[in-house]
């Protein structure tokens, strides 16, 4: 079998700050493919990212946008632009709106729209909480985590502490871990609740759907407590509702919409645990209307609240609530 023989040209020094790779293809190459051969000319690059720049113009062949499937022949010139992976564009900073309700020299509370996505991830690599950080307080680039100490779910809204310092930072993730950083949400959900209980079940992923979070033989669990109160009852599009106080003592992935959910009463909206969607109530009804927390520095208890957000306040109002 003829042996595969890829020559790199010479790149000249008229090409733009971005200099692409340029292949010339000679000696016997299979002829199938480009994809295939672009595998094997940049290794360090999966197939799949290969192909979406390819797909997007990024590649070219004799000076022409190529295909994935294309033939090649010998002594054709492969250009190809090289991209940056989502994850490496994940910590820029963004124009990303969002409200703060209170800040000092060594934190940040944030009051975290709904649809705003905390962290970037898989899925959400730009246009995230962190990236508006770091957009609006630069000196956050040189702290961790653009100093996020906490998160909440996309459609979660509310408030969030953010550190300004690594020192600071620090004092409020051992604040966290000992369980003395106060957080109540406000939650509706179906049913009608019990006028007070705690939930004590650790939480994991769910073995069989890897977005979901499980109390019932869940992988890697976790130790969760939810505490709850309950603030009134009433009736929503002929459904029962309970409206609920939520306080945390741990922080695991969903813990509220998971631990509610065991229980038998789902958040209004939140489809992924059971819960319905009822008439304005589009997503889950869970808002973190609360945070005290000892100041890193000054020693003294902040405790802020947030307005309850429009959609919910809508809801609200629309609940027949029983006296």
């Amino acid at each position: 079998m003829t042996s595969l023989m890829i020559q790199p040209v010479e790149i000249v020094d008229t090409l733009p700050d971005d200099e692409p790779l340029l292949f010339t293809v000679t000696d016997g190459m299979p002829l199938d493919r480009l994809d295939k051969l672009l595998a094997q000319l940049i290794p360090e690059h999966s197939r799949s990212r290969l192909q979406a720049w390819i797909e997007a113009g990024h590649v070219q062949v004799n000076g022409k946008v190529a295909k994935i499937r294309q033939s090649l022949r010998e002594d054709d010139l492969i250009t190809v632009f090289e991209q940056p992976a989502p994850e490496d564009l994940a910590f820029l900073p963004e124009p990303v709106e969002f409200e703060v309700l209170a800040e000092s020299s060594d934190w940040i509370v944030v009051n975290k729209p709904v649809g705003l996505v905390t962290h970037p991830g898989a899925g959400n690599w730009s246009g995230t909480l962190l990236n508006g950080l770091l957009f609006r307080y630069p000196e956050l680039s040189h702290v961790a985590r653009a100093g996020i100490v906490h998160r909440l779910d996309k459609d979660t809204s509310g408030l969030l502490v953010v550190a300004r310092s690594e020192i600071a930072q620090t004092h409020l993730v051992r604040q966290l871990q000992a369980r003395t950083m106060g957080r109540r949400y406000l939650a509706l959900a179906h049913g009608r609740m019990l006028s007070a209980g705690t939930v004590d079940k650790p939480i994991g992923r769910d073995p069989k759907v890897p977005v979901r979070m499980n109390v019932d033989k869940p992988s890697a669990p976790k130790a969760a407590v939810t505490h709850y109160e309950l603030a009134r009852t009433g009736e929503y599009y002929e459904s029962n509702v309970s409206q609920i106080i939520c306080r945390l003592e741990t922080g695991r992935t969903h813990q509220i919409r998971v631990h509610l959910s065991s229980l038998g009463h789902p958040l209004l909206g939140d489809t992924l645990y059971g819960g319905r969607i009822l008439g304005e109530a589009q997503r889950q009804m869970l808002h973190a209307y609360e945070l005290a927390f000892d100041d890193p520095i000054a020693g003294h208890l902040v405790q802020i609240t947030a307005p309850i957000p429009a959609d919910m306040s809508v809801v609200l109002d629309a609940v027949k609530w029983r006296p």
